[in-house]
């Protein structure tokens, strides 16, 4: 079920994005790489999560899907939270730019997506991923396109 089906379709993004929040509920993605939803306001929202050596790749470090998929819901969500009540939208292209490895010693990251623009067919987002003393790990921009039936 989509965020916009358990939420409730007549609801704007934004009313439905805290109405998850109120009732604890995050995607299956959230529940499988352990992280979640923090904060959430039109236009901006916040994802924390606590890398583990369940999300290493070959070299010992946290592999880059992991930062690519916090930024990418983050700035997915920022979007989700401007959207019209029936309103969707996709990611069309994500950049990310990584700038330090994580590792399970990384400890509490943070990913913050903020939009850049939002339009009648596009909106852009770009968010930061940090760690808690606020040195930045990635970084990423996004295109997304978004869908009124």
């Amino acid at each position: 079920m989509s965020l916009a089906e358990e939420a409730g379709l007549h609801l704007t993004g934004l009313e439905q994005l805290r109405a998850l929040m109120a009732r604890g509920s995050r995607p299956g993605i959230g529940r499988l790489m352990g992280f979640n939803l923090v904060e959430v306001e039109e236009g901006r929202a916040v994802f924390e999560g606590t890398p583990g050596e369940e999300v290493y790749n070959p070299i010992g470090t946290v592999h880059g899907g992991y930062a690519a998929t916090l930024l990418d819901s983050a700035c997915g969500i920022a979007v989700h939270s401007r959207l019209a009540p029936g309103q969707g939208y996709t990611t069309l292209e994500l950049k990310v730019a990584y700038h330090k490895a994580m590792t399970s010693k990384t400890g509490l990251v943070r990913a913050e997506g903020k939009i850049v623009s939002f339009g009648r067919r596009a909106a852009f987002a770009e968010a930061r991923l940090t760690d808690t003393d606020d040195r930045l790990l990635a970084s990423a921009t996004s295109s997304l396109l978004v869908i009124t039936p």
